[in-house]
């Protein structure tokens, strides 16, 4: 009976895949988490075999000097984390103990990796790592780098594409009975991220400088305001801060994205796009345009991404509120966090087409007021967008590189709210037929607004097209500072130049509908202009708005001139109309003419929304050709500061003091103010509620914290109240590392 048994075993322990140094172990299939077994039998054991009488793996290192080398050299060195993090495609090392020598001519060992659950090598799952003579660019392998007593330290190398995430680590000794596995340790977990510095990944950046900024750099500055008053924010993306790798991970499985999707940088952006914002999948954070935050944090209050994350990890609630940069934040942080290059940019002047006709269309009545009833099509202020950089092996050659992706819900897109990757190289080109929902970030950039008159028969009549107004300016934050870099001609060609018009062209040809469009091209140019500017408008205040009438033609004219004023959220919602002005002038031929308007506080500060945006629309006709002309132009009312300053000394493991000021504007009193506080490696987050600040008074607010961190590092402050709201202050600092 017993030598049955032995021959039994005999046939089963010798599969012909399983001869040699570089042999692949037997796939582990239909394993949970917990359900890798140890041992792994090829048959019955005979009696009085022990498994102890083979090679034994006693322990698995990843900590001690290989530790910090492995994560500097991945530059994975700054998360909060004391796991082992590794980027894909590059090697890294790890020491294995065994009871006795290892001998490379009759023993076989071989590292696993597992994610998910039930793991599958045929998904990428479950990962089996030989040992291999010369590790092979593309492919994993491990190589003995050293071998001493009765440890070996191995150099692994990952594949360039291999899944993004949390792994299980296992060691598995093949003896002639069958596999026998190290038990499950957490300290051995390993994440492994996606690696810009390997030219064999998908997310491969050539430039150091712009993997700094794009992958490595916490903090950044969203542009807001508007064209001619451009504003700026700082935002912590803190995508180091300790639990916010595992916050990130867990978006993917709240997406429900399969786990062998999750090394494609294109399927986890368009998957991000969707479960950032919360419209339809209960997703990060709940969107709030109405003014009314009693249930939430207003988006204005907000100091980062870190917040934010850390709050939907725990409850798994969507966070409330956001707006387009709040959404652009996270996402930033997301997907600099797996280690995609990304950045955040501001359009502004920024179209929302309804009908995908390539044309923002605004309605006027006969007296040429706005038709808000017919008008759908609306002109946000400014629109906050991610790009992320990533080769595009879907598309043609030429279209890899920064893709546009946008989590803001505005419209859907195969049934769930997100937007993009786009190439932005397809959209500057007008090759909307590529995916993914290329056309409505065209029209977002580069779309005419048509001006059209609404007769009471019902018909429409074309009066007057601006095709310069939408995607007047495209910002990010510049590399390596603190300004702006321009991106305009990155998703466009110069206005009115033949490569503009050949980009819409080609826009129409890839099936965009074109109605109109013929129609509007053939009028003619106008025989006067009309210019508009403001005052300095500060919050609070009385300012004056100057129109600007100049008479291009040799014979005299009269202009009869209409201005309205409404609060605007900074979507291009009207919200109210608080002011409405008749102008009536004559101009000689050639001539010039001003007209000034006041505008008093009274008329707006009762009406006024998130932002102090006001918009002001006016139309005016040239009475002898009735021609018309129309100007729109957003006025962001400006807005206080706050300071900061630090006391104490700037030492890491030091307590310092941070002292926020702010300085209220108004005679009348502020209600329900509240100050946030926070920056990365310098303190967590802080919250302060003030019942009131009085009119003219100044407010000081003081916390305490400790670095963590060396180098140049920023502290964030928001202020938000019912009536002033974007108030922001920095303060960048040197942090000493105590060494010196």
């Amino acid at each position: 009976m017993s030598e049955n048994k032995e021959t039994k075993v005999e046939k089963k322990k010798t599969p012909g895949n399983f001869t040699g140094r570089s042999s692949v172990p037997p796939n582990v299939s239909n394993a949970d988490e917990d359900e890798v077994p140890i041992m792994e039998t090829f048959g019955v054991i005979p009696r009085g075999v022990s498994m102890k009488d083979f090679l034994e793996v006693e322990d698995v290192e990843l900590y001690k000097q290989q530790y910090e080398k492995n994560k500097k050299e991945h530059h994975t060195d700054r998360y909060f984390n004391n796991k082992l993090i590794i980027r894909r495609g590059q090697s890294f090392d790890i020491t294995i103990y065994f009871n006795r020598q290892y001998n490379p001519d009759q023993d076989q060992v071989w590292v696993e990796y597992v994610i998910g659950r039930y793991p599958q090598q045929s998904k990428g799952t479950y990962i089996p790592i030989p040992i291999v003579e010369e590790l092979e660019v593309g492919k994993w392998g491990a190589k003995i780098t050293q071998s001493e007593g009765n440890s070996i330290n191995l150099t692994i190398l990952s594949s360039p594409d291999c899944i993004i995430g949390k792994f299980r680590l296992y060691v598995a000794v093949l003896t002639p009975y069958g596999i026998k596995r190290t038990a499950r340790r957490a300290d051995t977990d390993t994440y492994i991220l996606f690696n810009p510095w390997c030219k064999e990944d998908a997310v491969y950046m050539d430039d150091e400088k712009e993997r700094e900024e794009y992958v490595m750099n916490d903090v950044g500055f969203i542009f807001h305001g508007e064209i001619s008053n451009i504003k700026k924010r700082p935002w912590e993306y803190g995508q180091f801060e300790e639990r916010i790798l595992d916050a990130c991970l867990y978006l993917m499985d709240k997406a429900e994205l399969d786990m062998s999707g999750r090394g494609n940088p294109i399927k986890i952006c368009r998957v991000g796009s969707a479960v950032i914002n919360a419209r339809d999948d209960n997703g990060v954070v709940a969107g709030n345009w109405n003014n009314d935050y009693s249930y939430g944090v207003a988006p204005s209050a907000w100091t980062g991404s870190v917040e934010i994350l850390l709050e939907y990890f725990s409850s798994g609630m969507p966070v409330k509120y956001g707006q387009c940069w709040v959404f652009a934040g996270v996402f930033n942080t997301f997907l600099r966090c797996l280690g995609i290059p990304a950045r955040l940019v501001t359009n502004y002047f920024s179209a929302h087409d309804n009908d995908a006709n390539l044309q923002t269309d605004v309605y006027m009545d006969e007296d040429g007021k706005t038709n808000t009833t017919l008008t759908k099509d609306t002109i946000w202020n400014y629109h906050c967008w991610n790009e992320a950089w990533m080769s595009r092996p879907d598309l043609p050659v030429g279209f890899g590189g920064w893709q546009a992706v946008d989590a803001t819900p505005q419209e859907t897109s195969d049934g769930m709210y997100r937007c993009g990757p786009a190439s932005v190289q397809a959209i500057k080109h007008g090759h909307v037929c590529f995916q993914f929902d290329t056309p409505f970030l065209f029209s977002e950039v580069n779309s005419d607004v048509v001006y059209s008159k609404a007769l009471k028969d019902g018909s429409k009549v074309v009066e007057y097209v601006d095709k310069t107004h939408v995607g007047q300016k495209i910002l990010t934050k510049e590399i390596g500072g603190n300004g702006a870099q321009e991106l305009t001609d990155q998703y466009k060609f110069p206005e009115g130049c033949e490569e503009e018009r050949l980009a819409l062209d080609a826009a129409l040809m890839y099936g965009v509908k074109k109605e109109n469009r013929d129609e509007f091209q053939q009028l003619s140019e106008l025989d006067a202009t009309m210019d508009f500017q403001e005052e300095n408008a500060i919050f609070g205040s009385d300012f004056k708005v100057i129109l600007t009438f100049k008479n291009q033609s040799s014979n005299p004219c009269t202009i009869s001139a209409y201005l309205t004023g409404h609060v605007v959220f900074y979507t291009g919602v009207l919200k109210s109309e608080f002011k409405n002005k008749s102008l009536d002038l004559s101009l000689d031929p050639l001539s010039t003419k001003t007209a000034e308007v006041n505008i008093k506080a009274g008329e707006y500060m009762s009406h006024l929304v998130e932002q102090a945006s006001l918009h002001f629309f006016v139309t005016a006709r040239v009475n002898e050709t009735k021609k018309i002309m129309a100007k729109q132009k957003i006025v962001v009312l400006q807005v206080p500061q706050l300071y900061i300053k630090t006391v104490g000394e700037k030492v890491v493991g030091k307590e310092m003091t941070v002292v926020i000021e702010f300085t209220n504007p108004l005679k009348k009193k502020l209600q329900n103010v509240v100050l946030r506080v926070g920056g990365p490696s310098i303190m967590k987050t802080q919250t302060q509620i003030f019942k009131e600040v009085l009119g003219n008074s100044v407010l000081s607010w003081e916390e305490k914290c400790t670095p963590r961190r060396a180098g140049t590092r920023k502290i964030i402050a928001t202020l938000d109240s019912d009536i002033l709201r974007h108030v922001y202050g920095e303060l960048d600092l040197e942090i000493s590392s105590g060494d010196d």
